[in-house]
């Protein structure tokens, strides 16, 4: 059992060490950081349970549907909801970057606790595999919410485009990594390159919300124009 909840846990940490070692202007209080990573483990519970009765009463019909709806959709929404009401109006979400450290936080807490109990049911040898792709998946998801949700926050205006980006994107982004997953045979093939995709897009989300931060931090210092976007 230790060897299954140290498997379990270790990814999710490292990428959150990873993103939270990112932030160069003020390190957010690892109080709160272990909070959101709490409260992401918990939403565990309710989602398996929808899923639970989606799958019962038959509403899961394609792999379509069970890719953009039980999956992505409910635990995108609920990572989405924690993070604006518990985050996005607290005090210590005070540069743009900041995001980002509590969008990975709640997506890995999520994660961490979903590998712990897939590992239990199914065994230590598939830990390698949740590592690489479940894991790292909602990490990324995570960025990428976290950073449109910086970006609503200091922007002066569109604050409801990037709000509503910061849900929309990561719902299709997870969507089509399960859809890949669940619907081609040789899905491999399929989910590396999209993979390789998503860690360029996250990583280049991080290197923008750093600039964003930079500026917040020190006004004199300028963002590049291929940064803007």
């Amino acid at each position: 059992m230790f060897g299954i909840l140290s498997a379990g846990i270790a990814p999710g940490l490292a990428l959150l060490s990873y993103f939270y070692l990112k932030d160069e202007y003020e390190s957010e209080p690892i109080s709160m950081v272990l909070r959101t990573f709490i409260f992401g483990a918990l939403l565990v519970f309710p989602i398996m349970f929808i899923q639970y009765v989606f799958e019962v009463e038959n509403i899961v019909q394609s792999d379509f549907i069970k890719a953009f709806l039980s999956t992505s959709l409910l635990e995108e929404f609920f990572k989405w909801f924690i993070l604006f009401y518990t985050v996005y109006q607290h005090v210590i979400f005070d540069e743009p970057y900041d995001g980002i450290v509590y969008g990975v936080s709640v997506s890995l807490g999520f994660a961490t606790a979903e590998n712990i109990l897939y590992l239990i049911a199914n065994g230590l040898e598939h830990a390698i595999g949740r590592a690489l792709l479940p894991v790292s998946s909602h990490a990324l998801f995570g960025v990428i919410m976290g950073y449109y949700l910086g970006k609503g926050k200091f922007s002066q205006v569109l604050k409801s485009k990037w709000i509503l980006l910061s849900l929309s994107v990561p719902f299709l982004l997870h969507g089509v990594y399960d859809y890949i997953l669940i619907s081609f045979d040789y899905w491999v093939f399929y989910i590396l390159p999209f993979m390789v995709f998503l860690w360029w897009l996250a990583l280049r989300k991080v290197k923008i919300a750093r600039s964003l931060s930079g500026k917040h931090s020190d006004p004199s210092i300028e963002v590049p124009n291929s940064l803007h976007l």
